[in-house]
């Protein structure tokens, strides 16, 4: 009994040791990074702005919710229900999506970074670093006061920050995805390899206590 459970603790420890490698050095990364700094919290800014409700010269439908922003100059109102959001203008009527260079001035409004160029982003990819997100948006590529590049990602309509993705994102991503065992879209941590592997590392764990403890099998 004592030779099975020795080699059921070394084969397994074997086949694993990458895995259980890959789980700590990510654990690690994870512990030494403030997620805040990792969703590029850093870089944003925190504007007021004055809004004249005077301007806002229509019945406002039912709604479950409604947002009054500022964008740049533009008053905007945003309206929330089942069926989605609505995005408009003062006078009640569609709001115009947002082009890049009007892109770029809601980045250097909104953000310490420097704005290089933008583009509509209207297709989503698996593992992109915007995904999540309501497409379109307006990825915009900026640099830091290190030169560092940074993308931006708006809303298209409301031009509000919805995600910055820097390097340490990246990475951190990266290691997610090393620690969930979800490789392509680091998201699913309900993947059946990452339950095997972590059943696997618990027989591990537990067999190689027994054998440190020396345990009398026969008994």
């Amino acid at each position: 009994m004592k030779l099975i459970v020795r080699n059921i603790h070394k084969y397994l420890s074997f086949f694993i040791s990458v895995q259980l490698l890959l789980w700590t050095v990510s654990g690690i990364y994870f512990a030494f990074n403030k997620i805040e700094l990792v969703r590029g919290e850093q870089y944003r800014l925190t504007n007021f702005s004055d809004i004249n409700l005077g301007e806002i010269e229509f019945d406002i439908p039912k709604t479950s919710n409604l947002e009054i922003k500022k964008r740049l100059d533009k008053t905007i109102l945003i309206l929330s229900s089942d069926s989605g959001s609505f995005y408009l203008n003062s006078d009640g009527t569609p709001l115009d999506k947002i082009s890049s260079e009007m892109g770029m001035l809601l980045v250097q409004q909104n953000t310490t970074l420097t704005p290089i160029e933008a583009e509509e982003i209207t297709s989503s990819k698996k593992g992109s670093e915007y995904r999540g997100r309501t497409l379109p948006l307006m990825k915009v590529i900026s640099k830091n006061e290190k030169d560092k590049l940074i993308n931006v990602y708006l809303n298209v309509y409301s031009g509000e920050v919805t995600a910055i993705r820097s390097m340490q994102w990246k990475i951190w991503d990266l290691m997610w995805g090393f620690h969930i065992m979800d490789w392509q879209e680091r998201d699913n941590i309900d993947n059946l390899f990452l339950k095997i592997f972590s059943i696997l590392a618990l027989v591990s764990s537990i067999s190689g206590i027994l054998l440190f403890f020396k345990i009398d099998f026969k008994k």
